[in-house]
């Protein structure tokens, strides 16, 4: 039957025009999923089909979630909106008002921000400590303690956790563990393999690569991710489809990008150290036979201008995130953790001569060359 033009301007579109296979999955930029008739649709309600609108899921966040899951050799995933709303969704599947959390205190700006200040409003109290003394640990947890949580390479001081330790501590407690992995990523280091309960990434950074998403993925027990799904719908923390197709993409490369981040990082440290500018690089050793991390940490002495340091970075981005191909720098004291306390910072060393260094692809020795170059030019 033949419509009205407007009616055929809205509808034309809309036959399905796919003659072959497509080699990668498309994008389901759609906001809704079709029905046939009522009884299609009560289907979904009894599992008998998968999608219904997009927050409460689609096939791209769904295969940005199975991606990370698979590599990170957990069962279940989610993918969520940014990193920082991948660990609400998660601390939310484990605790509720009443609960407590005790989290290691060299965490993320933005994440202690979220324990120590927003789960408050939820009824949640969390504890940080150093991570470092077993004993310590123990001893701040309580009878309401259900979740023990930190990073596998912390930020920006990059201590990289004692992940037996900490499983073992919430088996004996029987608490939840949960892990920022987001540093180290799949390529380094599975905590879930080594008995952690839920991992999570901000795959905004190497998930992604290239400064492009913005996204987050939870992973781990079914039970859990399960829980910690529900959040991501009813409190509207889904992933929009292009970013999960983009990070889908992202995760493709990760493991050629990752294994050039981490060779120049490591001639990066190696070569900055005994510079007369730095007192000290923070390098972390050991995480894996396959290298120790992407990311280079230096505090800069009082011999140098640090503002005249970053100004003399040349083709080195300033910015206040990391894992791009491009090598960028941040400054903690003034992004990441400005919101924490003078004393907190001082207690984790966070000063005003800390730069955080996401180490790109590009020639290490180039790499090395400007930022000897940047602290030879700020030397007073």
């Amino acid at each position: 039957m033949k419509h009205h033009f407007d009616t055929e301007a809205v509808h034309l579109s809309e036959g399905n025009f796919v003659t072959s296979s497509s080699k990668i999955n498309p994008i389901y930029q759609t906001t809704a999923f079709t029905f046939s008739d009522l009884e299609d649709l009560e289907g979904f309600y009894q599992g008998k089909s998968k999608y219904l609108y997009t927050r409460t899921g689609n096939p791209n966040t769904d295969e940005l979630a199975a991606a990370v899951a698979n590599l990170e050799g957990a069962p279940a995933g989610v993918a969520t909106s940014s990193g920082l709303s991948a660990i609400f969704a998660g601390i939310l599947s484990v605790v509720k008002a009443g609960d407590h959390i005790v989290a290691t205190n060299d965490i993320y700006g933005g994440t202690y921000t979220l324990l120590a200040h927003e789960l408050k409003d939820f009824g949640i109290d969390v504890t940080f400590v150093s991570f470092e003394n077993r004993e310590e640990i123990i001893k701040q947890i309580k009878p309401n303690t259900k979740l023990i949580y930190t990073e596998s390479i912390t930020n920006p001081l990059l201590r990289v956790e004692n992940l037996e330790q900490l499983v073992e501590i919430a088996k004996e407690h029987n608490l939840i563990s949960m892990v920022d992995n987001t540093f180290a990523t799949p390529y380094l280091l599975n905590p879930y393999l080594k008995g952690v309960d839920l991992v999570v990434h901000s795959a905004t950074k190497y998930i992604g690569g290239h400064s492009d998403v913005t996204a987050g993925v939870l992973v781990g027990h079914e039970d859990l991710i399960a829980k910690a799904r529900t959040k991501v719908v009813n409190l509207g923390l889904n992933l929009n489809p292009f970013e999960a197709w983009l990070g889908t993409r992202g995760i493709k490369t990760l493991s050629v990008r990752m294994e050039r981040h981490v060779k120049n990082a490591q001639v990066l440290a190696n070569g900055l150290k005994g510079h007369p500018g730095i007192r000290k690089v923070y390098y972390p050793e050991f995480v894996s036979e396959k290298g120790n991390g992407a990311i280079v940490t230096i505090d800069i002495t009082g011999k140098c201008d640090v503002s005249k340091f970053f100004k003399s970075l040349s083709w080195v981005k300033i910015v206040p995130t990391l894992a791009g191909v491009e090598t960028s720098v941040s400054y903690p004291l003034g992004t990441s953790h400005r919101s924490l306390t003078n004393e907190l910072r001082e207690q984790l060393g966070i000063n005003e001569g800390v730069v955080r260094i996401s180490v790109g692809i590009e020639d290490a020795e180039d790499i090395l060359a400007v930022f000897q170059d940047a602290l030879n030019q700020s030397i007073l």
